[in-house]
């Protein structure tokens, strides 16, 4: 018990800096953060490569856990980032599984056994045939950050960070795409 209470009161950058003298407490920041990043990454591609990817965000993150900025106490934007680089080598299945749920209406998420999570934003909209096509025509800047600030539920400013883009950018990008899902949906008479 006493174990799980000094896990809980350790904030992500200790972890990580911990991790560079003792690499096996790396795995503390794998379960703090896994299955949210999980659910990140299976609503963008599907769960069929979904458990992949977290893997593979992890082990870059590993890797580069030398050069983490201590300073930030919270690794999930940085764990994101990854994560997010980490999906656009994998688009084409992200674009294959927009489209499954244009014609299904299945959200990979929800029949994964995720729901337990009620995301605030999008989500509603994102589980609707209509709302599908509109995220894969996006271009991938305003998907991005569209689906993290919805799926991820970060902040614009973490995921400026995330992504390595400049505030205003992540701003822009932000209503643009929102503009798109409108207009979109108005124009096929679910708005």
């Amino acid at each position: 018990m006493k174990r799980t209470q000094e896990r809980a009161e350790v904030d992500d950058s200790h972890v990580i800096d911990l991790s560079r003298r003792d690499p096996n407490t790396f795995t503390e920041l794998f379960h703090r953060h896994s299955a949210e990043i999980g659910r990140y990454v299976t609503r963008r591609v599907g769960p069929g490569i979904a458990e992949d990817i977290v893997a593979e965000t992890f082990l870059v993150a590993f890797r580069r856990r030398d050069s983490y900025d201590l300073a930030r106490k919270d690794a999930r934007p940085w764990l994101y980032g990854i994560a997010t680089n980490v999906l656009r080598r994998h688009r084409r299945d992200e674009i294959r599984t927009l489209k499954a749920l244009e014609r299904t209406g299945v959200d990979p998420v929800v029949s994964e056994g995720f729901a337990d999570r009620v995301d605030r934003q999008v989500t509603a909209s994102a589980t609707s045939r209509a709302l599908a096509p509109v995220l894969a025509r996006l271009n991938v800047g305003q998907r991005d950050v569209l689906l993290l600030t919805a799926w991820a539920d970060l902040t614009v400013d973490e995921v400026a960070e995330v992504l390595g883009i400049p505030q205003g950018t992540a701003r822009s990008r932000l209503n643009r795409a929102r503009t798109k899902i409108r207009t979109a949906l108005k124009e096929n008479g679910h708005g």
